[in-house]
């Protein structure tokens, strides 16, 4: 097999391994090596596995599938349908290969299902909503396959209070797809109670905010006979510059509010404010909560009166929304409530789990594929044996240096000298070229002899040749170096030829293998 056989072959080779990495296998990292259930690191007890007491719930938060709104494209612009499909594969891959080989018994969905679902008509938001069901595995009663599965509302699927006053069809849509704004459920031994949070801070003389804090006055006011989870898409109030732990990788943003000069409906928020922040807390009195928003991971501590809360608000799943580590987060509820336990809060235990970087992914493919043209071009026709070549190379000119300094012993009136000449192939040759002999009369002896006036006419005579001999060498060279340079370009079309071909080679065999893996995402 001829050297640049081998290295079709050894790079094809390379983009199949890095093709089913990038495509399949780092999808599979998260459920066989860096994350599992936290109650699986819990010790046993009273001889019972510790799974059978939990039950196993995945979050997942901000999806945002693009649509026209993302990078103000009309719908049908081939851009916009690339960056969709590509998109949506990826979020799809991470939910089946990443997210459900977990097994979860319930899925929570923090909101954001759209990006830009309160301004798209119709027929455009059912296509989304039709999307959104394909990526994540949807049945007709909104459920992933055969899990349960909750949703709570987002700025992007409803508006914030301003937007969604002055659009209550927006909102009708939504709750006929998803489900209530405010609900609460139970889930084994602890109640969840998901709010609308875009609404909480409206105007608390309009119907959107007063219905919010009904809920939870409502929710209050029952007995709590379990621990409860807050969810709110909208985080809770932090200070400015608020430290988020070591899982945070954008930097930190501060609260910005905006309200409308005319009915103080909220215009944009990152976070609830801080007098509905601690009302929140103190009247239904969470364990934990959950919010997103964000599109990055951030953990902190509430003080309240009913002592600290701790508040996860978990990354985006999409790697287009701005986070480089997109992410989910796996959350163990026990099942019974343990009448010896003294801290029920500590029953709930949670577990962050980070998704493969796509785009690190992509940046490999781009580096590979200039490095797979570089070898194609500068690879030498001897394979990996240049290096014995160059090693020959060295060799052989040294030896010249040797010879040069040291007289034959064999026969000393042998005069010959060593010419290096290089072949089309870029490898060095030394030919032993023997010089003749000039032929010694006796007139020569008695020439020297006759003075100085003979050896100064024959010294001008030798250098009219010597000037005779140099302009008859560069007539020479010029035919030589024309050669050269012809045969260089021979050469580099050569090259190009043999890297167009292996390259064809590599893609027939390559991109067959990425298709069959997208579709098969998809299909």
């Amino acid at each position: 097999m001829k050297h640049h056989h081998k290295l079709t072959v050894a790079l094809c080779l390379i983009w199949a391994s890095s093709i089913l990495y990038g495509e399949m296998f780092a999808f599979w990292v998260p459920s066989l090596f860096t994350c599992s259930w936290p109650h699986h690191h819990l010790l046993k007890s009273d001889g019972v596995e510790s799974d059978v007491k939990f039950t196993k719930v995945a979050i997942v938060t901000d999806p945002q599938l693009m649509d026209k709104t993302s990078f103000r494209l009309s719908s049908k612009t081939l851009a916009l349908e690339v960056a969709q499909f590509y998109t949506d594969v990826n979020m799809r891959r991470s939910f089946f290969q990443s997210v459900l080989p977990f097994k979860p018994d319930v899925v929570l969905f923090l909101g954001d299902y759209f990006d830009g679902g309160p301004f798209l008509p119709e027929e455009e938001w059912y296509e989304s909503l039709s999307r959104f069901k394909h990526v994540f595995g949807m049945n007709s009663q909104g459920q992933a396959g055969d899990v349960p599965t909750f949703y709570i509302s987002g700025n992007h699927d409803i508006g914030y209070s301003r937007v969604a006053s002055h659009k209550l069809d927006v909102i009708n849509r939504y709750e006929k797809a998803f489900g209530s704004r405010n609900r609460r459920f139970v889930i084994g031994s602890t109640e969840f109670v998901s709010i609308d949070a875009q609404a909480i801070d409206g105007n608390p003389q309009k119907e959107l905010a007063s219905e919010v804090w009904k809920f939870v006055q409502n929710v209050s006011s029952d007995a709590k006979s379990h621990p409860r989870v807050l969810l709110t898409h909208i985080p809770l109030y932090r200070p400015d510059q608020t430290p988020c732990g070591p899982h945070r990788a954008s930097s930190v943003i501060d609260q910005r509010l905006w309200r409308h000069f005319k009915d103080q409906e909220v215009m944009y928020q990152n976070y609830i404010t801080a007098e509905s922040s601690k009302r929140l807390l103190e009247l239904i009195k969470p364990t934990l909560v959950l919010s997103g928003h964000d599109h990055d991971q951030c953990t902190l501590t509430h003080k309240s009166e009913a002592g600290s809360v701790t508040e996860h608000t978990l990354g985006t799943i999409s790697w287009q929304q701005g986070n480089l580590y997109p992410s989910f987060m796996l959350l163990s509820v026990p099942n019974a409530i343990h009448q010896n336990s003294s801290d029920q809060d500590s029953m709930l235990h949670t577990q962050l789990c980070f998704l493969p970087r796509q785009l690190f992914i992509y940046i490999w493919y781009l580096s590979l594929f200039v490095l797979t043209l570089l070898a194609l071009l500068l690879w030498p026709n001897h394979g990996i044996s240049f290096l014995n070549n160059a090693a020959d190379t060295i060799s052989s000119v040294m030896k010249l240096s040797f010879l040069s300094g040291v007289t034959k012993e064999k026969n000393e009136d042998e005069n010959c000298e060593y010419e290096m000449v290089w072949d089309a192939e870029g490898s060095m040759h030394l030919v032993k070229k023997v010089l003749q002999a000039p032929v010694k009369r006796q007139s020569d002896k008695s020439q020297i002899e006759r003075g100085n006036a003979v050896l100064r006419s024959a010294a001008r005579k030798n250098d009219i040749e010597n000037v005779m001999d140099s302009n008859v060498g560069v007539g020479v060279s010029d035919p030589l170096m024309r050669s050269a340079s012809k045969s260089r370009t021979k050469l580099v079309i050569q090259r190009v030829i043999r890297t167009v071909m292996m390259s064809i080679v590599i893609a027939a065999f390559n991109v067959p293998v990425y298709m069959m893996l997208i579709f098969k995402d998809w299909a």
